[in-house]
């Protein structure tokens, strides 16, 4: 079941990175368990911040992240992937640039849940300030 885990869990990244988000966004369930590190009420100035169920709704947080930031600068790395049978965690750094031109950095770790060959659960956890005052910059 790890190898499993592992193997959906490095190809979700591979597509990740690729900017594929339609591919990216087959390899969730439906109803999928989503959650980002912020307010409930999200910040008005991060709009890919809100709920997410569906597979439409993933492609479309990744479509949205993509259109707020210069894909060609992005500089973000794991550093470690860590499974525990169907649990995942990735470990790393996020280096974005938003189009406004700010630069921003922060750890994340995100915990996944991976459930007959479906990411089920999806949660990260990231500096939420930090990404809110980068797209709040002025350019």
């Amino acid at each position: 079941m790890s190898s499993d885990t592992r193997d959906i869990v490095e190809e979700l990244l591979r597509r990740m990175a690729e900017g594929d988000h339609g591919r990216t966004a087959e390899l969730f369930a439906e109803p999928i368990d989503w959650r980002l590190d912020w307010p409930a009420e999200g910040h008005p100035v991060v709009p890919w911040i809100r709920p997410r169920s569906s597979r439409a709704d993933v492609a479309d947080h990744f479509r949205s992240l993509e259109a707020h930031h210069v894909p060609e600068l992005n500089g973000t790395s794991v550093t470690r992937i860590l499974v525990d049978g169907t649990h995942a965690v990735v470990l790393g750094e996020i280096a974005q640039t938003v189009r406004n031109g700010a630069a921003y950095t922060s750890p994340f770790a995100l915990h996944l849940t991976v459930e007959d060959g479906f990411v089920t659960r999806y949660h990260i956890y990231e500096d939420s300030l930090t990404v809110a005052r980068a797209l709040s910059a002025k350019a």
